[in-house]
């Protein structure tokens, strides 16, 4: 089965999604999966993050059409990236890097022939006439090279790498999600080889120290309490049961966040 997915920071309440979707269904036949189109406008990390936590879940040969594209009009390029299971397409702005990294092997191809896009390209929509169509064309068998010449200067993004070690872990936010939980870059496995559930551990962030328990889940402790946890995203978290921890602690994307559990 053909399967193409959709992620913007469209909204729901514009026809620009549907527009790509019209785009696609005139060209080939395909499964169309709406991972999200509420990212934060012009919010490019936060789509990044979220298609790398969402794609590895759908099957080989899904096409991935992203579109967080401040840059839209200008100089920047639309790229196609093949990878081991799974093709990126989207704007050459690190949107589309951090899943390519993870699901490996990849090579970026620069989207160049207009033999496959729209008949007429707007300035502000290459959503609709660049990157839905080749991802149609994409699905219809056009090989990559026909779309454009690989490059090697794309724009790379990745959301850096955590210190660990036996007594501390030292990183950085890197999404806050929908119920204000904080996202960072420490990972999860690492900390399940170090520390034990049910162990207070303490944290520096946005300028405070606090002594938190490191839980399996949310409702391990009280409603409204602080806890730390490792979330489905194998990352370490910081959250509120039943509360907004970003917002609470006034963090920001990028903030350091140190534990120390020694």
């Amino acid at each position: 089965m053909k399967i193409i997915t959709f992620l913007t920071d469209f909204k729901t309440k514009s026809g620009y999604p549907a527009q790509m979707k019209g785009v696609v269904s005139s060209l080939t036949n395909a499964r169309y999966v709406d991972i999200t189109h509420d990212i934060t406008p012009h919010n490019i990390r936060e789509g990044a993050f979220v298609l790398r936590t969402s794609a590895p879940y759908f099957p080989d040969g899904t096409v991935h059409v992203a579109v967080v594209d401040p840059g839209v009009g200008t100089e920047r390029k639309g790229i196609v990236i093949t990878t081991r299971s799974q093709i990126l397409v989207g704007p050459d702005n690190g949107l589309l890097l951090p899943t390519a990294h993870f699901l490996g092997d990849f090579v970026v191809y620069e989207i160049s022939n207009k033999m496959y896009l729209s008949d007429s390209v707007s300035n502000t929509f290459h959503g609709r006439d660049i990157f839905a169509p080749t991802a149609a064309q994409i699905l219809n068998g056009v090989p990559f090279e026909e779309i454009g010449g690989q490059i090697d200067d794309f724009v790379d993004l990745d959301f850096g790498s955590a210190e660990i070690t036996s007594r501390t872990a030292t990183g950085k936010v890197i999404y806050i999600d929908s119920f204000g939980n904080i996202i960072t870059n420490i990972d999860g496995a690492r900390l399940r080889d170090i520390l034990d559930y049910d162990k207070k551990i303490t944290v520096f962030i946005s300028g405070r120290r606090r002594e938190l328990p490191f839980v399996k889940s949310y409702n391990f402790v009280k409603k409204r309490q602080y806890l730390v946890t490792i979330g489905s995203s194998d990352l370490m978290e910081i959250g509120i049961n039943q509360g907004t921890a970003a917002q609470k602690l006034g963090v920001k994307l990028d903030d350091e966040v140190k534990i120390l559990f020694g």
